[in-house]
């Protein structure tokens, strides 16, 4: 069986994503940190629509929570693997550089890069020696394309997420493992709850923010075989707010 996990999957995009996965047919891994009541209500939500899925408490930071984690679930399914990968883990802690705490710098780039690093080593050398590869789905964002001002630790980040993405996809190309970044844009979120939303869509051409499930539709598609021949590509997805 090919599982699919979902790193920061209780809540948003997050929840978003495992619930099209699962609607694939995939059994899904969702992981949290903290937010116990947010993933059970993913975990309700995923088998209410008849999909099958399980929690993975661990903190994507952590290099001996994350083995621990990844090693007692290896040890409960030894037939299966998880073939699909979906590093959606992040946080904004947003504020002027000059003015920036270094806890809120390196939480930012430790979330997303320590995580990405951690969780992608543990589970690609079972991703490669598998017949059918595997999947790989970094959660960038315009931020890390184009740069945004008050979030020098997300964007740093989020680019860097795309330039491991890139190299990533070369080194394990040759073993049918893809690997692409999806970076949105304004989407209708917890994280973007906060952001003056109407002085922001007037700068979106389709005049609106997106739905998380307009991404986690576009994940869905990177994570198929129909996607088989994509990979090392990031993936804008924000109503044509940069192109």
């Amino acid at each position: 069986m090919r599982y699919a996990l979902v790193t920061g999957g209780s809540r948003g995009l997050g929840r978003a994503i495992c619930l099209r996965i699962a609607r694939m047919g995939i059994p899904v891994i969702i992981n949290y940190q903290s937010n116990e009541a947010a993933a059970e209500e993913t975990l309700r939500l995923v088998e209410a629509e008849g999909g099958s899925a399980e929690l993975a408490r661990f903190d994507v930071r952590v290099k001996e929570e994350v083995e621990a984690a990844l090693a007692r679930w290896e040890a409960a399914h030894p037939d299966d693997y998880i073939a699909y990968l979906v590093n959606n883990a992040g946080i904004r802690r947003d504020n002027l550089l000059y003015m920036m705490p270094e806890e809120d710098w390196h939480d930012v780039l430790q979330i997303t890069l320590d995580g990405f690093f951690y969780v992608t080593r543990c589970l690609l050398p079972r991703m490669m020696r598998r017949k059918h590869g595997g999947r790989i789905v970094n959660m960038a964002s315009l931020s890390g394309l184009r740069g945004t001002p008050g979030q020098a630790n997300y964007s740093a980040a989020k680019a860097a997420l795309v330039g491991a993405t890139k190299a990533l996809a070369l080194e394990v190309a040759a073993r049918d493992v893809t690997v692409n970044a999806v970076a949105p844009g304004f989407i209708e979120t917890d994280m973007t709850r906060d952001l003056p939303r109407e002085e922001l869509e007037k700068e979106v051409p389709m005049r609106r923010f997106g739905k998380p499930e307009e991404v986690a539709a576009l994940v869905g598609f990177l994570l198929s075989d129909e996607a088989a021949y994509i990979t090392g590509e990031v993936i804008s997805i924000n109503g044509g707010l940069y192109t």
